[in-house]
């Protein structure tokens, strides 16, 4: 009787100190107070704590706030985050810009004034060569851009990410079939197609981002195709075909809940070029045509007065390269947060 009290005592002792182990080895896992958390802090720590404690399950951060908690530890992306909000708060206040600090609408010209140097004679920015204040279009312009970039991108994701999906499910002979196609737009140089295709129909700014989608696509129908193709063998899609999942449940349920985080990074880096597609195309003329401004035919507009008014090319560039390197700075956060390979 004795020894066997003695043995139980002993295996309690023994068990409360695998516990006690198990917790701090949970702890020293955590992420230091001073240090950015990653993904694999997080996991490895739960990996331990959790198993002790099922509570303490239903109190980790799910991906996308592990995700923000790493964005928000990256200094540069989060400065380039605010800077990225406030020219969307500038463009979208082009109205209240236009009523109640310039007082001049985007197409009002007085050619009395024109070319006025900045903070002369009411032109907070200066005039252009027709007399229009720079502030005023540069707004509006900005607002044209950004929503091209935007549509751009939405249109592209929709055509590109349905074509990878099927292909990478359905596989066989419709697999073949798109990504022959995908290769060939792909063999096709982008930028003298869009010029081709601008100058022949010379779309408005909607037009101009289903042309810019439609010569896009297919480098994200490819990356879906890829992904599609490694996630529809994986043991939880092979688990619900078990149980008579249907195949649209399947897609809709499995596969593209865990393309979101790629969608949303190649979303955020492909916005840049995108943006930039579109204020070259502006530049040359072939796209968004005068008197509707845009960051690029403001450009171009100003590069013949490059010699006596300098500012005219100065501040649609400086908006057009701030913007851009905002837009790629947060895209590389956003890769960094949501990548797990990357948070090791």
């Amino acid at each position: 009787m004795v020894q066997t009290t003695s043995s139980t005592s002993t295996g309690a002792l023994d068990l409360e100190r695998e516990m006690d182990d198990a917790r701090a080895a949970a702890t020293t896992l955590r992420p230091a107070p001073g240090a950015p958390p990653t993904l694999s802090s997080y996991a490895e720590a739960e990996a331990y704590s959790g198993a002790l404690d099922r509570a303490s399950l239903r109190r980790t951060p799910g991906l996308y706030t592990r995700a923000w908690r790493i964005f928000r530890a990256n200094k540069v992306s989060m400065t380039a985050l605010v800077i990225l909000v406030l020219i969307v708060v500038f463009v979208l206040s082009a109205g209240l810009i236009s009523t109640y600090v310039t007082g001049f609408t985007p197409s009002e010209n007085h050619l009395s004034a024109k070319l006025t140097p900045p903070m002369t004679d009411g032109y907070i920015l200066g005039s252009d060569g027709n007399g229009r204040d720079v502030l005023t279009r540069l707004a509006y312009g900005g607002r044209v851009s950004l929503t091209i970039a935007s549509l751009a991108a939405l249109s592209l994701f929709f055509i590109g990410g349905v074509v990878g999906l099927a292909a990478g499910y359905l596989g066989g002979k419709t697999d073949a079939v798109l990504m022959r196609l995908v290769d060939v737009l792909l063999s096709v140089p982008g930028l003298p197609l869009l010029i081709l295709v601008t100058t022949l129909y010379q779309p408005g700014p909607v037009g101009l981002a289903l042309v810019l989608a439609l010569v896009g696509w297919a480098g994200i129908a490819r990356l879906f195709r890829g992904e599609t193709l490694s996630l529809r063998g994986r043991e939880y899609v092979e688990a619900a075909r078990s149980m008579g999942a249907s195949n649209p449940r399947i897609v809709v349920r499995h596969i593209v809940p865990n393309l979101l985080p790629l969608l949303i990074v190649y979303t955020s880096l492909s916005l840049p070029g995108l943006m930039l597609a579109e204020t070259g195309l502006s530049f040359l003329g072939v796209g968004v045509q005068v008197p509707t401004p845009s960051w690029g035919n403001m450009l171009g507009d100003g590069q013949q007065f490059f010699r006596t008014n300098f500012s005219l090319v100065l501040i649609p560039g400086l908006m057009i390269y701030i913007t851009s390197l905002s837009m790629y700075l947060v895209g590389n956060g956003l890769r960094d947060a949501l990548d797990p390979k990357l948070t090791r």
